[in-house]
């Protein structure tokens, strides 16, 4: 394999703390207001995009997000972690964005794309550097 920076794979295993520790922090971030500041103002709009029992669905997603942001911070049951918030964050791009698809291609669920990729891309990562996770 080439490479122009050979040296670096030595550490290969900062790459999924880097994801890790961002993809936790923006979805501990956009968790808490879920589950305890905007819950009402959520399932009003869940239940607008077709996600019913809207109360329930933001339950769902606020814990995922939330506690699974969490988990992702240190390093614990990472890859179940990371595969609650893959399905979230592509349920987010079916149901939320649901009719930017057919505007164009690049018309709003980037951001949900690339936390998708990144969570999906943890699952066979794993936790990296500095986990609680433990090696099997």
């Amino acid at each position: 394999m080439f490479s122009i920076f050979p040296q670096l794979f030595v550490y290969d295993q900062l790459a999924p703390l880097i994801l890790r520790l961002a993809v936790g922090i923006i979805f501990v971030a956009h968790g808490y207001p879920k589950l305890f500041k905007n819950f009402g103002a959520t399932a009003d709009f869940f239940g607008s995009v077709g996600l019913k029992p809207a109360k329930f669905w933001v339950a769902v997603v606020g814990i995922s997000e939330f506690f699974g942001g969490i988990l992702l911070l240190i390093g614990f049951l990472t890859q179940i972690a990371a595969l609650l918030i893959a399905i979230t964050m592509l349920v987010a791009m079916i149901y939320v964005n649901k009719i930017k698809f057919k505007k164009s291609l690049i018309s709003g669920y980037e951001l949900d794309l690339i936390l998708f990729a990144a969570a999906f891309a943890l699952i066979f990562l794993g936790p990296g550097a500095f986990a609680i996770d433990l090696p099997l």
